[in-house]
């Protein structure tokens, strides 16, 4: 394996990070502080508590993944689809840098600054509400893994977008709604029969509901569930990544 080139990429990308500070770490902070100020002041005066659980700390984990969902998704994108945009794929393909390290690269400084992001979230609740992690492991066994997953996914989205547009069409339209109706602020539980059953189709559920377990110890679908959802969606992620890399797919053209 080419360390060197591996390291010289991941750098590259994180140092895209620190320029970018205010964009990067400071705006999901504040964006996410809101909501806590939002739903866990003005809605938890109303909600007192879900499962047993003081409304303004159920939420942290759903608002933790939808800042990871998010930024993950937008990290990988924009690092892969910047070369494409300026032409310096071309060069980037044709150096002695495989496949697999171009990926590991990418993907990888996407995870770590989504994971950083996650930790100062996590933070930052604390100021806000008692936060007591049952299974810290665990905790951090399921944002190591979205946050690989879903950088995966943003640098398939990152191949695939031809404008800045399309780079936002995905996280936009369809991850941010399906986080937010993922129960993110809410226990699917607590939803009429049908719509329990709809919301079992939206794969979001299991993250969060997963997530949830490793600070409560309740999940709305049993653990074990959640787990082979994600490890699932990695599989077909990187299945996709590999099928792009063996045929070329909008990077040799």
């Amino acid at each position: 394996m080419n360390h060197y080139a591996l390291w010289a990429i991941y750098k590259t990308e994180m140092a895209r990070t620190l320029r970018t500070l205010l964009q990067s770490i400071v705006s999901p902070v504040i964006s996410t502080s809101l909501y806590f100020v939002v739903f866990g002041a003005a809605i938890g005066s109303r909600i007192q508590e879900v499962d047993g659980i003081a409304y303004g700390a159920f939420i942290v984990p759903g608002l933790v993944m939808l800042s990871l969902l998010t930024q993950s998704i937008s990290n990988a994108s924009f690092g892969i689809y910047f070369p494409k945009f300026t032409g310096t794929i071309f060069e980037l393909l044709s150096a002695p840098v495989s496949y697999l390290e171009i990926v590991t690269a990418y993907v990888g400084a996407a995870a770590t600054k989504s994971i950083a992001l996650g930790l100062i979230i996590l933070i930052t609740a604390s100021l806000f509400v008692s936060l007591n992690i049952e299974h810290p492991f665990w905790m951090l066994a399921f944002l190591v893994l979205t946050a690989l997953t879903f950088s995966l996914f943003g640098f398939i989205i990152g191949i695939w977008a031809n404008g800045f547009e399309q780079l936002q069409i995905v996280p936009l339209l369809i991850v941010t709604p399906l986080t937010f109706l993922g129960g993110s602020f809410y226990s699917i539980d607590m939803l009429p029969p049908v719509w329990r059953t709809i919301s079992l189709f939206n794969p979001v559920v299991y993250l969060v509901s997963g997530f949830r377990w490793s600070f409560f110890g309740q999940s709305d679908v049993p653990v074990g569930t959640s787990l082979a959802a994600t490890l699932g969606f990695l599989f077909v992620c990187l299945a996709i990544v590999g099928w792009i890399f063996r045929t070329g797919y909008r990077l040799k053209n």
